[in-house]
């Protein structure tokens, strides 16, 4: 193949190995008007996209497969935008085809790289806020489950962006929990029985990032009078929990999941523009940028928040 005929992606040949830099076929500029070619500036590694390229996640069915879920790029016009490709499928080339509907323009002062590393991380509690709740009171209250993840301290201030007046944060490290500006911390304890969840109080929203046992104790106790609303979003404790009956008819809670698939595509696009917006204005979370060439290092060894450009 020609220069102009090939380019460099990033393959998974077998789930659970890590990726290979390789040279493909380019992608043709796409005669379908409904579709645009975007030359990659930025793509990210979040959880999702480790998830989906060890098999584990749901959305993960074929190989050989393209690892990446959204990043910045420019289009065929020069148009700088946020792409998705939730719904196609792999970021971790130079050029792809994505649906124009899948494009957001990039808001003037957002910095592309910031973008890549954080729409994905910020848009699981704005979009668990903005499409899993109903009704929420003026001035909410929420308890933030994995508070010190990297979601969940994006959430911190995904939900004051939304109106939240208190924000309690729940996670092991005492004094990661301390610098986030949180109104409450829960620490969680090594053997969970021992947690003392009395600072949690009344609340509307649980977003959890955690599950498994830490939720049940939470369930268990929770006093609040509130009709609370649950969030499932993250396993970082494990995808199962068991959760007694007794719990679910003696407190006023509604349970439901946030992801592709408890929301749509359609709302993804409806809430962007905001989210980018909403990212422009959080400060640090800077993420540690690699050349795509580097993906093999950057896979096992990249700390932090990852960004990969092509």
């Amino acid at each position: 193949m020609s220069d102009q005929e090939s380019m460099h992606s990033v393959l998974i040949n077998t789930w659970d190995n890590p990726p290979i830099y390789t040279t493909v076929a380019r992608p043709p500029t796409p005669t379908d008007p409904s579709k645009t070619l975007i030359h990659v500036l930025a793509t990210g590694i979040h959880r999702v996209v480790r998830s989906c390229a060890s098999g584990k996640h749901y959305t993960a069915t074929t190989l050989p497969h393209v690892p990446g879920v959204d990043g910045i790029g420019t289009t065929s016009s020069g148009a700088l935008v946020y792409f998705s490709t939730l719904r196609t499928g792999g970021s971790f080339s130079e050029y792809i085809v994505v649906p124009i509907a899948d494009t957001v323009a990039l808001p003037e002062g957002v910095d592309p790289v910031k973008a890549a590393a954080l729409v994905n991380p910020a848009l699981s509690s704005w979009m668990a806020l903005r499409t899993r709740c109903r009704d929420l009171p003026e001035e909410f209250s929420v308890l933030i489950m994995g508070a010190t993840s990297t979601s969940g301290e994006i959430a911190i201030g995904m939900a004051r962006a939304l109106g939240a007046k208190r924000v309690v944060g729940v996670a092991r490290n005492a004094a990661a929990l301390e610098k986030l500006g949180l109104d409450e911390v829960v620490v969680l304890q090594e053997k969970v029985d021992e947690t003392d969840w009395n600072k949690v109080g009344d609340v509307d929203v649980v977003l959890d990032y955690i599950y498994g046992e830490p939720t049940v104790k939470l369930f268990d106790a929770l006093k609040t009078p509130r009709p609370l609303q649950y969030v499932q979003i993250g396993g970082l404790a494990g995808g199962e929990m068991n959760l007694a009956g007794s719990v679910l008819r003696s407190k006023d809670v509604t349970i439901r999941g946030s992801g592709p698939g408890a929301w749509s595509m359609r709302q993804l696009r409806e809430e962007l523009p905001a989210i980018l917006k909403a990212i422009g204005k959080i400060e640090g979370n800077e993420p540690n940028v690699f050349p795509l060439s580097e993906v093999e290092k950057a896979w096992v060894e990249g700390q932090g928040r990852v960004v990969f450009k092509p």
